[in-house]
């Protein structure tokens, strides 16, 4: 099914709306958002992008993953909440589908630093949940501005701090062993504004062998210089010392015992610890009437181990199932915007560059039953990218709005290899990229905002996707594989707008893109996946509604439609035709959230998640599910004092479903039960 069917059937519904009130569209230019790299209205971005805010990240909730608050985002497919060593799998219309662990494809920031390393890699264990203010979400390519891995771009935003000090202490316990405690400070004094949050949090898990523990602390300083000028200091440090992994299993284990752990991860140990530290500094200033910059750095370090269930007795894989590395990724960037009038007509330029450097000092042992062994593997690896970009918006009438953009990226990756004992493997690659991108909005009536947009987005290969594949080697190979960078062309269109003198949003959207050269796995051996190119196509439609039912009941509602297939596979003649394994689809979320005045909340929410397949032939079928949650709370004053117990039920209806399914897993161990009906409560106090 194309794209093009659906448009007609839309057709009728933008008729009926585009002769509803002008209050509808004042209530919409309202939301701001900032994923242009400028500040722009919602209303008037000619892409698909979403807008999360702070009651909806954290109000209720149990704070484990992005997803518990991202899944009313169309176009997102998110796995993995309850596996901390593979951390949360989050594909963007199917960008970041492959990945075996971790997010790919994705450009991933927290308050203008990004997350993302230069190889493509991104991580979700520093963002802090507990502090979120807002989470903005680009869905689709954004090379034009973000670069290399920019299939499409979360972008967290920490809270700002607050006008009159205050205090917040907030504990969680939960079944599964789950504990969380919590606590956040802010306040100004003067020019100065501070926001420091600290967690621990520490869970025994669902499966065997899948124990955690995570301590965070994340701080936000902002200074006003003067009245044009200001620097904000963003502090961030991550102490993870135990994060089991349970692996994959397969369905045969599953029907035996739903909560058993792979009998190769707990002999091998399997898990990982780490501990990183991030500092980035962003200068704003305002030079004249229309001139403005942006200056920012960054800085962060990381100590990381893992133990994989992989070793001299698995064939074709060699024995290196302990990972070590020191990371040091840093950075910085400038952005200038000046905003005036060409030839009559209002515009805004903004141009600017990004600089980012990751440095990997990467070694691997034996892994002898759990215990560290000796080192067959030791390397330096390096990227560097460098990026220089720009975006012009020309309001070519009342109405209609032009934007063009386009983005240089050189991106540079070298590896020394330090251990030459099977051959010296050092290797550098070169890729260079031209990235454009055009937009046009028509604000086609106080309520009908419609656009197109075509778009492209790059992605080279992550490090550890560039890993020599083992099938025929019984050694321990570095260096780089045959596995080059994948090109997406995307032609999309889309509605947006306010009814009912704004009380209902929508955002619709229909896209069809294709992909040359898409990096795909082939197969994953224990914990090691193996990648090759093919090409693929992508249909999509993506459809949101935010609804103020009543004065007291909200309906936040999304669909979306994922027809994504193999078009040439040369590795794999059989996939050729097939569906994009990992992604569903079809998706539905519906929420309903009541708050009384009295501050008592209670919001249901569901997720239906269509059947996808495990594997790229799609000889195995993952049937679809659905999971519910429940939370509730209330909110009591006492006087300076606000004491706000909550609960909270997930999978209200007990559906037996894989929170996490691992694409062509070797020997089937490809699923990753979910936990059962569970329950979790706690309580914030407000000084």
């Amino acid at each position: 099914m194309t794209t093009t069917r659906y448009l007609h059937s839309f057709v009728p519904l933008l008729l009926a709306i585009s002769v509803t009130p002008a209050a509808a569209q004042t209530q919409l230019e309202e939301i701001v958002v900032t994923g242009t790299r400028s500040e722009q209205q919602l209303g008037q971005v000619p892409l698909a992008i979403s807008l999360v805010n702070l009651r909806d990240i954290q109000l209720g909730r149990q704070e484990l993953s992005l997803d518990e608050s991202l899944a009313r985002v169309p176009g997102l497919f998110m796995q993995n909440r309850y596996n901390f060593t593979q951390d949360l799998r989050v594909s963007i219309r199917g960008f970041g589908s492959r990945a075996s662990f971790g997010i790919r494809g994705i450009k991933v920031f927290a308050d203008g630093i990004p997350v993302t390393l230069p190889d493509g890699q991104s991580g979700t264990d520093d963002l802090d949940i507990g502090s979120a203010g807002s989470i903005e979400v680009i869905r689709g390519p954004s090379a034009s501005l973000y670069g290399t891995a920019s299939g499409g771009v979360i972008s967290l935003t920490t809270e700002e701090p607050p006008e009159e000090p205050s205090t917040e202490a907030k504990l969680t316990l939960g079944e599964y062993g789950h504990e969380k405690y919590q606590i956040k400070t802010g306040g100004r004094s003067g020019r100065l504004g501070y926001l420091v949050n600290a967690s621990h949090m520490k869970m025994e898990g669902y499966r065997e062998h899948s124990e955690v523990q995570h301590s965070l602390l994340n701080s936000k300083f902002t200074y006003d210089i003067d009245d044009v000028s200001t620097l904000t200091a963003i502090a961030n440090a991550v102490n993870s010392p135990t994060a089991n992994d349970a692996g994959g299993v397969t369905r045969d284990d599953v029907a035996e015992d739903r909560r058993q752990a792979q009998s190769r991860n707990t002999s091998s140990n399997a898990g990982e610890k780490f501990n990183q530290q991030r500092l980035g500094l962003i200068y704003d200033r305002q030079l004249a009437d229309g001139h403005e910059l942006t200056l920012r750095t960054y800085t962060m370090w990381k100590d990381f181990q893992t133990f994989i269930p992989i070793g001299s007795h698995i064939p074709f894989v060699g024995d290196d199932g302990v990972v070590e590395y020191d990371r040091h990724f840093f950075g910085g960037g400038a952005m200038y915007t000046f905003t005036d009038s060409v030839a009559g007509l209002p515009n805004v330029l903004t141009i600017g560059t990004d600089l980012d450097i990751q440095k990997d000092d990467r070694q691997r042992f034996i892994n002898n039953a759990g215990v560290q062994g000796d080192r067959v593997f030791d390397q330096m690896e390096e990227a560097e990218s460098l990026g220089v970009y720009f975006r012009n918006e020309t309001s070519l009438t009342d109405t209609v709005t032009l934007s063009l953009g386009g983005r240089y990226d050189n991106l540079d990756l070298t590896v020394n290899d330090r251990y030459l004992e099977n051959g010296d493997q050092s290797g550098a690659l070169d890729f260079n990229e031209f990235s454009p991108a055009v937009g046009l909005m028509w604000n086609a009536a106080p309520s009908l905002n419609l656009y197109t947009n075509y778009a492209t987005s790059f992605e080279t290969p992550t490090f550890t996707e560039l890993g020599t594949p083992a099938q025929e080697l019984d050694v321990n190979l570095g260096g780089f594989n045959n596995v080059t960078a994948q090109q997406a062309d995307s032609f999309e269109i889309g509605a947006k707008g306010a009814l009912m003198d704004g009380r209902l949003f929508y955002d619709v959207a229909a896209y069809t893109m294709e992909v040359d050269d898409e990096i795909s796995n082939i197969v994953s051996i224990e914990n090691r996946a193996f990648f090759e190119n093919a090409n693929t196509d992508r249909d999509g439609f993506e459809a949101q509604i935010q609804a103020q039912l009543t004065d007291r009941l909200d309906l936040t509602a999304s669909y979306t439609f994922s027809d994504y297939t193999f078009s040439e596979f040369a590795n794999e003649p059989d996939a050729e035709g097939q569906w994009v394994p990992g992604i569903p689809r079809h998706q539905y979320y519906a929420e309903l959230a009541y708050t009384h005045p009295n501050g008592a909340y209670v919001i249901w929410d569901a997720l239906n998640v269509g059947r996808f397949y495990a594997d790229n032939a799609n000889a195995d079928e993952v049937d679809s599910y659905l999971v519910s949650s429940l939370r509730f709370g209330n909110d009591y004053e006492f006087g300076n004092t606000t004491v706000a117990p909550f609960f909270g039920i997930n999978n209200l209806f007990d559906e037996e479903y894989f929170s996490n399914v691992r694409a062509n897993a070797f020997g089937g161990r490809a699923f990753e039960p979910a936990p059962e009906r569970h329950v979790y409560g706690g309580v914030r106090i407000d000084f």
